[in-house]
């Protein structure tokens, strides 16, 4: 196609979007990312990326076109999910939390296929083949650049796009084609004076607006990262065993008085809504394959799930933990876990955590247990 699609095009695109449940769509031609680029080189020199090295590593982040050689525009979309809140875990402090995203069928595969269907569409509508590359936040892209020069919506200062109207439960996906594409109407930060979203960070983890130490981010912590959490950031993660919402719940452009509905398939599977701490803590092989099966949990291993499950344990209010806690120090066979375990019992106190701590480390010969057991022994002793 060698002249930029109608008008008339561009809305017959778009209500096709709608028609497979995107709330916000936009267009851009493939645009010049170089503040971008520049902010995230910024952020990866400073190290705030942590252990997820591939943010580094790609080298792709500044031109779409490196993901598709013929790219010419980008069909910028964003898909809603479920917002509504889970179990209250207050009343049973023996559960856990994940993330609202995480809580259904994984939505990578689902924003893939829609896409995909989106580019199917516009061959329809262009009665000719069209080049396209569906993507989602796997690609190497700055989508969240793209969102804004295509009109879709703004990075807040919480660094997750906020769409006016719509707020931040949504997930991105692009669509690069081999055709020329009118820029939407690009949108402007909106955030104003308002800071809510960095103040109510448990683990303080904004260095300031638009910055995020990710090794610091309860995301960051119960996903990405497969070493011991900091002791001094394990309170503050609270009952979150995947992924936080906080700086989303605070914020002011998702306070609604009417319902925002997900898209039906990224429903909330069941055992994901408020699951059960201890089934978390001792899963094995089998369980945890079926746990996770078809969700973004699989991003956690089995250990990471124990370790996180663990944190709750101990944050939690319910004297129950204790005898759950016991057991899996003397039995879990993951070093990681059984530390994480320790710490929780020292969190708790008392004289059978105590006890069980000290008959633990007569026996415990991993190092990273044992400095986490003698700690413990520690916070417990009179």
């Amino acid at each position: 196609m060698d002249s930029p699609p109608s008008t008339d095009l561009l809305l017959q695109i778009a209500k096709a979007a709608h028609e497979l449940g995107f709330v916000k769509v936009g267009f851009t031609p493939i645009p010049e990312l170089k503040r971008g680029t520049e902010a995230l080189q910024r952020w990866l020199n400073q190290g705030f990326h942590g252990d997820m090295d591939y943010m580094a590593r790609h080298g792709l982040r500044d031109d779409p076109k490196k993901m598709l050689h013929e790219a010419k525009g980008v069909i910028v979309v964003a898909l809603p999910y479920a917002r509504d809140d889970q179990t209250d875990t207050r009343l049973t402090p023996l559960r856990g939390v994940v993330a609202r995203y995480a809580r259904g069928p994984d939505y990578h595969h689902l924003l893939k296929e829609k896409l995909s269907q989106l580019a199917e569409t516009l061959s329809d509508l262009l009665k000719s083949p069209v080049l396209s590359r569906p993507c989602v936040d796997t690609a190497p892209l700055l989508e969240r650049e793209l969102a804004e020069a295509a009109g879709v919506g703004f990075v807040a200062k919480s660094t997750m796009t906020l769409i006016p109207g719509v707020g931040t439960y949504t997930l991105l996906g692009e669509l690069l084609v081999n055709i020329e594409l009118p820029p939407s109407l690009p949108m402007e930060t909106k955030c104003g004076e308002c800071v809510a979203c960095l103040d109510a960070c448990p683990t303080k983890a904004f260095v300031g607006p638009w910055v995020l130490d990710a090794r610091r981010c309860i995301s960051y912590l119960t996903i990405e990262s497969n070493q011991p959490i900091p002791r001094e950031l394990r309170a503050p993660i609270g009952d979150r065993i995947f992924g936080c919402d906080i700086c989303q719940e605070v914020c002011p452009f998702n306070a609604s008085p009417k319902p925002r509905p997900g898209d039906p398939g990224l429903a909330p599977f069941p055992h994901l809504q408020a699951p059960e701490l201890a089934t978390l803590l001792n899963l094995r092989s089998g369980e945890y394959r079926r746990f996770v099966k078809g969700s973004a949990l699989r991003r956690a291993s089995r250990a990471q799930l124990g370790r996180n499950a663990a944190i709750a344990l101990g944050n939690s209010p319910d004297p129950q933990a204790v005898p759950i806690l016991v057991d899996a120090l003397h039995h879990h066979t993951s070093p990681l876990v059984r530390g994480h375990v320790a710490w929780a019992l020292g969190q708790h106190g008392g004289e059978v955590a105590q006890t069980a701590l000290t008959l633990r480390l007569q026996n415990e010969e991993d190092d990273f247990v044992q400095s986490e057991l003698r700690a413990a022994l520690e916070v417990t002793s009179p």
